[in-house]
Formats: C-alpha cells, structure tokens, sequence
C-alpha cells in the first residue's frame, strides 16, 4: 500500500527556495509556473516583487509585469538596476510600454525612455505624441502585413519570417506599396486556401479599421459590434499605422467602468489605485463634488424657508418632506443609473431620447401611482389608529402625499433619464450626472411639487 505524499502549494514551494536562496532554482521555478501564478506570487509576497521579475527570462518577465496593478509596476522599476529595466521596457509590447509610461511623472519619463533602443525609442515617443484616450495610446506596430499580389505560399513565407514579433496573427493585413490598407485576412481563410491562389482573390472588401484619433471608448464599440480580435488603425490617408487587439480593449473597458462607477458615486475618477492614492489628493478628488452638492442641498433649505409659513400652519407637512424628497431622488437615481449604463454600453443613442422620455414617463407615472398608493395607505393607517395626528382633514392630506409622490417620482425619472442624454449632446461625460446630482436635484424640485399640491388640496382648510 503506497502513501502519497501531499505537494506543497505554489507559495510554499516558493518559500522554500527563498530560505534555500539558490538563484538557479529559484529561476527555473518561476520559468516554469503560469503568468497568473507568478502575479499572485508578487501580490502575496511584495517584498520579493522586483527579485521575481528580475529571475526570470526576460520574455516572460515582460509578460508578467503588464497584467500588474500600475502601484507594482511603479515599485519593480523603482527597484530594478537599469540594465534590468532597459532589458524589461525594450521587451513589453510598445502599446503595453505605453500604457505604463503615460501613468509617470514627465521626469520619470523622459529618464525611462534614455533605456530604450533606438527603434523602440521612436515608436514610444510617436504614441505619446497621441492625444491621451486616443487609440492612437493603444496600437502596436506589430503586425504582419502582406500585398494583395501575392500568393497564399508567399503569405506564409511572411508569417513565418515576421510573425514572431507581431502581438497577434489571428489577422493578416493587406495594403499596397504606399502603405494603404486594402482589406484585412483572418488567418482561417489563409488555412483554407490553395498555396496558389492570390491575396486578392481571397480578400472581400469589407474591412473594418479605427482612425488613429479616435476616442478609446468609441472604439470598444466598434470591437463590439464587429466582433474582431483586432482591428486595424489608419490615419486620415487610409495609411496603415498599427492595430488594436482585443486584449487592449478589455483593459478600456475596465478603466472607463472604474471611472463611470467612481463619478457616478459622486466623486472624480481616481486614475490610480484607491490605497496608492495619497490622502491629500483623494481630499481634493473628493472635495469639490461634495461642495457642489452641499450648494445644492442648501437650495433645500431655501425652499423649506419659502414655504416656513405653510409649514407653521400645518406642521404635518413637515412630517412627510424627507419621504417626498426622498422617493424623487431614488426614482432619479434609478433612472440615471440605468440611462448611464445603457448609453455606456451602445444600447441606446442621443437619437433615442423620445423613445427613452416616453418610456421613462410611463414608468414614472406606475412607480410614482404605486408609491402614492403606499402612501395614501400609511396616512389612513395612522389616522385609524391616532386619530389625532391628522385630524378631521387625514383624507385631503392622504390626497397631497399620493399625488406629491406621483409627481415627484415622474419627475425624478424624466430628470435622471433626459440629463445623462443632455450632458452626452452637449459633449461631457454623462457619468457626470450621478445618482447624488440627480438626488440633490430632485430634492429641491420635490418640494416645490409637494407644496404645491398641498396647496391644491389642504388651501382654506389647514392653509
């Protein structure tokens, strides 16, 4: 009977060869283990991060450190000796490089791109030259590329002599002597195809590309609704610049889905990991939409002021401000909330707003009618059981809390659905119109409706 022996865990192995402190063995663990696995070695161990990357083979340690949060990737540099880091910045894909380079200091830059070879050098600094989000900051010149003359034996031959260092071959691009793209290959078709049949017999015309100006977020719509792998980007001229690949674009996805959530919690976004963040910044990031909102809300306190006598008259009214307000300001909330993403995701356009009014006005006036059902409800609760709280007139008070919620959820809705659009027409971030602005909003507004209708139907009898 045979007794097996438990294996001892990625970490514990890892812990061994560190008390052992064979460099050679330690290198030839780590060459061996998964990309992911080495990424969770450095995020369980930070302080081994930079002797991590600096065992391992120069190819894979590239391949590491670009999946690393901005903060590690910060740290290895910092700690490497330059020859380390020259070696590790000439091997990182130049889009990757660039994505790295752009989250530094100028100073910090400009020293890191001295390391850089001379051909490595001149693609950095043309991709910085992009306008920040563009895709420009994403392509790699990377690529394979063949002409439309030539044949699928020869577009093999180009493969194999130029594919090693291309970020993917999925796609094969066609253009012609001038650099002008003509129409894109998937490798599938290349496969499928007679070593003798031109490139042009293959090829149909349909070829989908990005400008290199083009916004980021444009672009992974574009990914989406054309189900690429990659894409190629081209300047004004239709001259092939570089391509894009997927991969770069789920990275896009999740900062502009970290940056929406941030805004839309009703601060800046932060750009940069929350516990890297220094205090003083997050203060400032955090400050000035608290501030806004804080003038917002003080228009509240304005509009309670403007209706102080009502309120002395019938100080039941009071009572139901902060439900009012409150139900216009999750309604809006709701509304925005999901306005955003649906806009965030293509589902809808600015040319939809007539459909997305006359939608949200019927949901508006259901949830509002619920609502004010629920509240008619709790007024004639109470009075059943106090008849005192409300008195004689608990119907025409039960009457103003239901249509004041009816009218304050429609509104609510209408606001927090039509600004995200009105902010997108005029050219800002919809995101900006946040569940706390719509809330603040709807908040002031609320109170103009709530005493409004109490004026409707409490006037000559508490009013």
């Amino acid at each position: 009977m045979s007794i097996e022996l438990e294996q001892p865990n990625l970490f514990e192995q890892f812990d061994l060869l560190i008390a052992k402190e064979d460099t050679f063995e330690i290198r030839e663990f780590l060459n061996n283990q998964n990309i992911s696995d080495v990424a969770d070695l450095i995020n369980e161990y930070p302080e081994y991060e930079a002797r991590i990357i600096a065992n391992m083979a120069i190819h894979r340690a590239a391949s590491v450190f670009k999946i690393l949060d901005i903060s590690q990737q910060k740290d290895i540099v910092k700690e490497l000796p330059s020859s380390k880091t020259a070696e590790l910045l000439n091997e990182l894909p130049a889009d990757d490089r660039t994505d790295f380079l752009e989250e530094l200091p100028k100073a910090a830059i400009r020293d890191l791109i001295k390391l850089l070879d001379p051909e490595e050098r001149k693609i950095t600094l043309s991709l910085l030259g992009y306008p920040e989000d563009s895709v420009g900051r994403l392509m790699t010149p990377d690529y394979v590329y063949v002409y439309a003359h030539n044949t699928v034996e020869e577009v093999f031959t180009t493969i194999r002599r130029y594919a090693r260092n291309s970020e993917t071959i999925d796609v094969i691009y066609v253009i012609d002597e001038t650099g002008l793209l003509i129409d894109d290959l998937r490798i599938r078709d290349v496969i499928l195809s007679t070593p003798d049949k031109r490139v042009d017999e293959i090829i149909d015309g349909r070829v989908v590309s990005l400008n290199v100006n083009d916004d980021q977020e444009n672009a992974q719509q574009v990914f989406k609704m054309n189900n690429r792998v990659a894409l190629p980007v081209v300047d004004e001229n239709n001259i092939l610049l570089g391509i894009v690949t997927i991969d770069d674009m789920l990275w896009v996805a999740n900062e502009e889905f970290s940056e929406d959530m941030q805004k839309m919690g009703g601060t800046e976004a932060l750009n940069e990991p929350y516990l890297d963040i220094p205090i003083l910044k997050l203060f400032k990031k955090r400050v000035s939409w608290l501030v806004v909102l804080f003038l917002g809300e003080m228009l509240t306190a304005t509009a309670m002021g403007y209706f102080e006598d009502e309120i002395a008259k019938a100080i039941v009214l009071a009572l139901f401000v902060p439900l009012i307000i409150s139900s216009g300001g999750n309604s809006g909330s709701q509304a925005s909330t999901l306005i955003i993403q649906a806009m965030a995701v293509g589902e809808i356009t600015i040319g939809d707003w007539w459909r997305v009014f006359r939608r949200e006005l019927i949901s508006g006036m259901l949830l509002g009618s619920v609502l004010g059902i629920i509240g008619f409800i709790r007024v004639a609760v109470w009075h059943s059981i106090v008849p005192a709280i409300y008195g004689p007139h608990w119907m025409m008070i039960g009457a103003t809390v239901g249509f004041s919620l009816i009218g304050v959820v429609l509104w609510g809705t209408i606001t927090g659905s039509m600004l995200p659009m009105f902010l997108k027409k005029l050219g800002a971030d919809p995101a900006v119109s946040s569940a706390p602005f719509v809330a603040t909003l709807v908040d002031v507004t609320g109170l103009i409706i709530y005493f409004s209708f109490a004026y409707l139907f409490l006037q000559g009898l508490l009013l």
